[in-house]
């Protein structure tokens, strides 16, 4: 009976745990959407975000024709309302008869393909290298900080440039480049995190009761330095959809017919006087594409950084 009471006791006590774990990440959540939604400009961000992905991700509803489908009846169409006759095609047509919105719609699963990737790749490694930098110090601090000061002396766009040139001309090798240059940021923000958080006491404690490096390292430090890391990933976001875009324009990122928007503009560039409509649209989502997403980064700012939290 008492063995029974004891399990009984011991279930009590999961399931309570349980429960307060779940009432803490809400108050958490509630606690982060309290402060994000306090700049308001975040929260337009977000809902610019939250539609631009929408659109990516259905594409196929939204697009009226196939972004690669040429109609030779209608080369460099002005849109709907410059002229008569092209509801067919409210942004107009390019150069080779395509579909200037749908070319715009599939570009965007593009650009968030290339930031997601991009970011991965860049905080996956740099988040690794930080820790063991930060983490074991001396000579392999000094070693790797070293490699990150020569990749920061270079203009990020031109070494990306040089990067891509070596290793060939496409999208997969501009995002390896794009996120090569990006990585050194992540490096030294998580190297600076783990610094100041080592020598706190739950890392000396944790590492009296025997935890191993290993642990101490992505248990134990890590989680407390993600705050300062997930915005500089929304920041490394943007700037990673400038970058690819920056590298399609200069014919070096994404190859046509690929609809990707720094290709778009490139193909574009002879046509600028006579077209205005072929390159404003493509740089203007892209300009309102990276807006957003720096506007969502200043909201995490705030949510996330406890010095400018605003009681």
């Amino acid at each position: 009976m008492t063995q029974t009471e004891t399990q009984s006791g011991h279930g009590l006590s999961r399931a309570e745990s349980r429960a307060r774990a779940r009432a803490l990440r809400r108050a958490m959540l509630a606690d982060f959407w309290f402060y994000f939604s306090q700049n308001k400009g975040a929260v337009i961000g977000l809902a610019v975000f939250v539609f631009i992905v929408a659109i990516a991700l259905l594409a196929p509803v939204f697009a009226p024709y196939d972004p690669t489908l040429q109609n030779r009846q209608a080369l460099l169409l002005p849109p709907f309302w410059e002229a008569k006759g092209t509801f067919a095609f409210p942004l107009g047509t390019d150069a080779v008869g395509r579909d200037i919105l749908s070319r715009l719609i599939y570009g965007a699963r593009f650009s968030l393909f290339i930031g997601l990737i991009v970011v991965s790749l860049s905080v996956s490694v740099g988040v690794l290298v930080g820790l063991i930098s930060g983490f074991f110090g001396g000579k392999v601090d000094t070693a790797i900080m070293r490699v990150m000061d020569v990749i920061l002396a270079f203009p990020s766009l031109l070494l990306a440039l040089v990067l891509v040139a070596i290793l060939g001309p496409g999208l997969l090798n501009a995002m390896i480049a794009i996120a090569l240059v990006l990585q050194p940021h992540f490096v030294r923000l998580t190297r600076a995190s783990v610094l100041a958080e080592r020598g706190r006491e739950y890392v000396i404690s944790a590492r009296v009761v025997g935890a191993s490096r290993w642990r101490l390292m992505f248990i134990t430090i890590l989680p407390n330095c993600l705050a300062p890391l997930i915005v500089q990933a929304t920041l490394a976001f943007s700037t990673a959809i400038l970058d690819a875009a920056a590298l399609g324009f200069l014919g070096m990122g994404a190859q046509p017919p690929t609809p990707e928007w720094g290709t778009m503009l490139a193909d574009a560039r002879e046509f600028i006087l006579r077209a205005w409509w072929v390159v404003t649209f493509p740089g203007v989502a892209i300009l309102i594409t990276v807006l957003a997403i720096n506007l969502m980064g200043d909201g995490l700012r705030d949510a996330l950084d406890p010095k400018l939290k605003r009681s």
